[in-house]
């Protein structure tokens, strides 16, 4: 018997965000395409920044990226059958750069419209932290990538833990989700926590449970099929363990 909830989770996904910003609406297809750049404005972001542009061009570029995508309707090209939908914002990206490095990058580029309004500081703040190896453009790409995968499934899990009115737990023990090691011994943060160590340890078995669950359905969002979750889950894992 199919497990309804997770259908439902999977109804709604980044490829059918896409195909409302390919479709004929404009007003729906610049609040989809917004939804897009508040998810993934940075992978893109730091993809141009290690090809070689400048703060600025980097912004810019980003932009115009965004722009392209809704007001030349370069969308209408993305198929859900080709499988994953960060495969076609890098292919989307890299040949949007190669079009653009030979043409003025001033007021032509997105119309003199910004679809995206990028704080340069904050993201030059987040770029002077990557590594200083020469990381190539499309694994630093595939790495924010995953960062923002972790970061959604996380939020949704703290949202999840504030509305059961246990948002202290799930602070305490989120370094845990990601490898951190915890700053007490499970029990002193049992004592801290009023619980036994054995409940501590099942409430943290539950919430890593829950974690890898939602990151699940977080990458199952970008697949033509979420049965390949699993595999495009190992691959963000990895990246980010690299």
């Amino acid at each position: 018997m199919k497990d309804r909830r997770n259908e439902a989770a999977f109804r709604t996904t980044r490829w059918s965000v896409i195909q409302a910003a390919a479709g004929r609406d404009s007003a729906a297809a610049r609040e989809a395409l917004s939804t897009l750049c508040e998810a993934y404005w940075y992978p893109v972001y730091a993809f141009v920044r290690r090809s070689g542009c400048d703060p600025e061009e980097a912004r810019d570029l980003s932009q115009g990226f965004f722009a392209r995508l809704l007001e030349k309707r370069d969308l209408g090209s993305a198929d859900p059958a080709r499988g994953r939908f960060r495969g076609f914002l890098l292919g989307s990206v890299r040949h949007f750069l190669s079009n653009e490095r030979d043409r003025e990058r001033a007021l032509k580029r997105g119309g003199g419209q910004r679809i995206l309004s990028i704080d340069q500081k904050d993201a030059e703040g987040r770029y002077a932290l990557e590594p200083i190896d020469p990381i190539t453009p499309e694994t630093l790409f595939l790495r924010h990538w995953a960062l923002t995968v972790v970061d959604s499934a996380m939020k949704r899990l703290a949202e999840d833990y504030r509305t059961k009115g246990r948002s202290r737990l799930f602070e305490r023990v989120r370094p845990m989700l990601t490898g951190s090691d915890p700053d007490v011994s499970r029990c002193e943060l049992a004592e801290e926590l009023g619980m036994s160590e054995t409940a501590l340890n099942v409430a943290i078995h539950r919430m890593r449970r829950t974690f890898r669950h939602k990151l699940k359905e977080e990458v199952a969002q970008t697949l033509a099929d979420p049965a390949d979750a699993e595999d495009e889950l190992g691959q963000l894992m990895a990246a980010l363990g690299d």
